[in-house]
């Protein structure tokens, strides 16, 4: 029984990362090809389907830590999965005035190389038990340099969606009402970017202790 359950986790969890690694490699090439061929302010609207699709998708990890499809500490998850959401929907899907921003290329190009080498490794390594070591040091070395570019992208955008948000009144609860509770996006928004300032470099300590674990281990293999 042990058995059927643990090869059926498998056969799921390959199919789960090669179906986002296609999604995120959608993701990649529209942006790419935009940029190149009508420039940065056309980025969004060619990524938007595939960005939400696949983005939204990765809640399914979380589920994954709790129940322990995989070892990854929900801990570890959340505030990363929490963050690109808040930026996918709660920033460039409801604010259309940022999807012109440049750092909206940089956002998704930076996010689209870290999950299509992600995927492909995690996707690899659940198919075939292993995956080579030249995609395990691509996974746990890219994002050196791709996890700075893209939390300035998010810091950036949230920061210049400060001033939409506030016109806009978009998702505030203003007093009076039934509930005798009042909120406002606006405050939400200062609150998620003072979570950046202490929350990633935290993060980025924890990547580096998983690159340090993960590289010194192959080289015992």
């Amino acid at each position: 029984m042990a058995g059927v359950l643990s090869g059926r986790r498998h056969i799921y969890l390959t199919i789960y990362n090669w179906i986002l690694f296609f999604g995120w490699f959608q993701v990649f090439y529209f942006a790419v090809k935009t940029l190149k061929e009508s420039g940065h302010e056309h980025v969004y609207d060619a990524v938007e389907k595939p960005l939400l699709l696949t983005q939204t998708a990765a809640i399914l990890e979380i589920f994954h830590g709790l129940v322990g499809l995989v070892r990854s500490p929900v801990s570890a998850t959340l505030p990363q999965i929490g963050s690109r959401l808040y930026v996918t929907w709660g920033i460039l899907w409801s604010f259309p005035e940022l999807r012109s921003h440049i750092l909206v290329s940089s956002l998704v190009i930076s996010w689209s190389i870290t999950e299509i080498i992600r995927y492909s490794f995690f996707g690899t390594k659940e198919a075939f038990g292993s995956a080579p070591s030249w995609l395990l040091w691509l996974r746990y070395s890219t994002f050196l340099l791709l996890y700075p570019s893209g939390i300035t992208s998010e810091v950036g955008l949230i920061y210049s969606a400060l001033p939409y948000i506030k016109e806009s009144g978009k998702y505030c609860l203003r007093m009076p009402n039934k509930w005798n509770y009042s909120f406002d996006y606006y405050y939400a928004a200062l609150v998620v970017l003072g979570i950046y300032v202490p929350g990633n470099p935290h993060m980025y300590g924890y990547m580096l202790g998983q690159r340090k674990k993960a590289l010194s281990k192959s080289k015992k293999e």
